[in-house]
């Protein structure tokens, strides 16, 4: 069994990702997905980071553990005209919530029209694998900020975020609609995709007990079960000792 805990508090995070992996693992690997809470972290995570790599980072490493896989995001609002802002200061913008935020952004673009109101949504996400090997995924979304809200769906500044080849707005957007096209939802589809690979690369060539097996290098320490003898014979994924890159080092970038 494979664990995945994800930082975060919210259920429907868990269920997007549970739908997600179990479209790319197509059932060959039993898995399961826990928040923070249900693993036994319930105080907040400080996001400290400038940048949305370095939060997502700093939450992904506070789960962290050898016993599951730990896997955080962040995401933010960028717009070409502001230099980039909100940014990683999206939710916390004006400190008066999200009504708050998306009256500061009409605001800080009163009287600009057309490309002067471009920008685009912005997701990092990090895993880290029970070795310690660190992924970071990221998606992203172009749109126009709109001069006025429209729809009652959706979050944050969704309801001023045009998708313009639709031609609605986030909040105008089915649930459905939404995460087929958003940022969140591409760089989750990618960690998906990235994960499935290492997992069903682990599970179509074992010779061993699966996931949580002795680890390699012959540390006590869960890893993707393959003992070090193993590993030449299949190839580390970058440079490491066997699959799932014990003693890589580093993040993916992706």
């Amino acid at each position: 069994m494979v664990e995945f805990v994800l930082a975060t508090h919210n259920k429907n995070k868990v269920r997007e990702m549970e739908r997600l992996l179990g479209q790319t693992l197509g059932g060959r690997v039993e898995f399961s997905v826990k928040t923070a809470e249900q693993v036994g972290v319930t105080d907040e995570i400080e996001e400290n980071g400038t940048t949305f790599d370095e939060n997502a980072r700093i939450k992904a490493r506070a789960l962290a553990s050898d016993r599951y896989i730990s896997i955080a995001d962040d995401s933010g609002l960028s717009v070409d005209a502001l230099g980039g802002a909100p940014g990683v200061y999206s939710a916390r913008w004006s400190g008066e919530g999200d009504a708050g935020n998306n009256k500061k952004l009409l605001r800080e673009l009163e009287g600009r029209h057309g490309e002067e109101r471009k920008a685009r949504f912005v997701t990092a996400v990090c895993c880290i694998l029970p070795s310690g090997r660190e992924l970071m995924l990221h998606g992203e979304c172009e749109g126009l900020i709109l001069d006025a809200p429209r729809g009652d769906g959706g979050f944050g500044y969704d309801p001023l975020f045009l998708y313009e080849p639709l031609g609605r707005s986030f909040a105008e957007l089915s649930g459905d609609e939404k995460n087929a096209v958003s940022h969140r939802g591409r760089a989750m589809r990618a960690l998906a995709d990235r994960l499935a690979d290492i997992l069903l690369s682990e599970h179509d060539g074992q010779t061993h007990g699966g996931y949580d097996g002795e680890a390699c290098g012959n540390e006590k320490k869960s890893c993707c079960g393959r003992s070090a003898d193993k590993a030449d014979a299949h190839g580390a994924h970058d440079g490491g000792a066997c699959c799932c890159g014990h003693r890589t080092g580093g993040a993916e970038n992706k």
